[in-house]
């Protein structure tokens, strides 16, 4: 069910692998149950692009000097002025990824990653999350008052493959024994994130669902620049964006399944100092790869109170950003699990789904083909209907699709 419009849209602008000794990496036996899973697809052929699933006063910053490679990021540490500045946006203040932020009791941190391949037979997503937001485990940690959960104590990634190697999707839950944080590194039991100054390093060895097969391998982010913009997604400024390296490159190498691709690639990041559901009903999310390169992305939220808030920003090739007018919403079909999906478009350009690649109770993505800044683009698509996260079925549900290791 979608939020009804509520008035004016608000126009929002920038303000070592670690396991335990008695534990084998990637234990099949950790698995609770087989759901039954949904049919796999093949990624658009041509299309470079794919998707899941920030406190006031933080503004867009522009990108300032080279790094080696060509790569973009401000010298020094803390503020462009010099000062000193406690991360935020999953970032440093230069804007590379940095993986020690605190994360309050009962809120998230997660790094989002997505690709596809040059010649469009394969695309991923990867989530990292400190704090699984969507987690049953995690909202029943807290009890009563779910701010009381420690997020560290919930910590997950999340893997989605998709193409001609085949589909395979994995998010094991993992307590605070099985993780480490640095400043450079996050470790989720066999699996991590690693940044070494120019690219993102992400190795893997998991478990998938609902069919118990190993996802196993290694990819490699290169960023074309830092990106440090940051912006709040609420009325509040609790719940927070930011894209960190919207225009990359990335070199894939699988294990299992066996694949080897290059193509392009896309780096976010979202946190919040609250449960994701108290201020949000839903929102449709979509960012395209455009003709020259620069990558255009339309956060369309709508909240339960305050209205709605719509960030449209293109993110170009040396990191500046630069604002735009999102065009107007037109309806996109329902999907099976009954989600209303949205997607901006230009008019006389009708926007249409030319792939749904995820179809959950509560979250759906797509790739969809919409009119964007006087182009005809195919976007990855999500949308997320928050409401139904915390309902009791939906709770129930998801532990055959998401176990825990404690």
């Amino acid at each position: 069910m979608r939020a009804a419009e509520s008035g004016a849209d608000a126009r929002v602008r920038p303000d070592d692998r670690l396991e335990p000794a008695d534990a084998p990496a990637g234990d099949a036996g950790e698995l609770r149950a087989p759901v039954p899973g949904d049919g796999g697809s093949a990624v658009r052929p041509g299309d470079a692009r794919l998707d899941v699933l920030v406190p006031p006063g933080l503004v867009d910053e522009p990108a300032a000097g080279p790094v080696p490679g060509g790569r973009q990021r401000a010298p020094g540490a803390g503020r462009a002025d010099g000062g000193d500045v406690r991360p935020a946006g999953g970032r440093d203040a230069d804007g590379a990824p940095r993986f020690d932020q605190p994360v309050p009791p009962g809120g998230y941190l997660w790094w989002y990653v997505d690709a596809v391949s040059d010649d469009g037979r394969h695309g991923l997503t990867f989530i990292a999350f400190v704090g699984s937001v969507f987690s049953p485990y995690y909202a029943w940690a807290g009890g009563p008052n779910a701010d009381r959960a420690d997020p560290e104590n919930h910590c997950a990634l999340n893997i989605a493959l998709y193409g001609d190697a085949g589909k395979r999707w994995t998010m094991t839950e993992r307590g605070r024994r099985w993780m480490r944080r640095s400043r450079d590194e996050f470790v989720i039991g066999p699996s991590r994130l690693h940044w070494d100054g120019e690219s993102l390093l992400v190795e893997f060895d998991e478990i998938g669902v609902p069919i118990p097969r190993r996802v196993k391998g290694r990819v490699r982010v290169w960023p074309k620049a830092l990106c440090r913009f940051v912006t709040s997604l609420d009325s509040g400024g609790r719940h927070r964006w930011g894209p960190i390296a919207p225009c990359s490159r990335i070199e894939v190498e699988l294990d299992s399944p066996n694949a080897r691709w290059s193509g392009h690639a896309y780096v976010d990041s979202n946190e919040g100092d609250e449960p994701i559901d108290r201020p949000f009903r839903e929102w449709d999310w979509s960012r395209a790869t455009m003709a020259d390169g620069s990558t255009a992305v339309i956060y369309d939220v709508r909240q339960k109170r305050d209205g709605d808030r719509v960030i449209a920003e293109r993110f170009l090739l040396d990191g500046s950003t630069e604002s735009f007018e999102a065009p107007p919403r037109q309806p996109l079909p329902t999907t099976l699990w009954r989600i209303d999906r949205t997607m901006r478009t230009e008019p006389g350009v009708p926007a249409f789904v030319e792939q749904t690649l995820e179809d959950t109770p509560f979250y759906a993505r797509s790739m969809v083909r919409s009119g964007l800044l006087g182009e005809v683009v195919t976007s990855v698509h999500e949308t997320m209907l928050l409401p139904r996260v915390i309902t009791l079925p939906v709770r129930l549900m998801l532990p055959w699709r998401m176990p825990r290791r404690s």
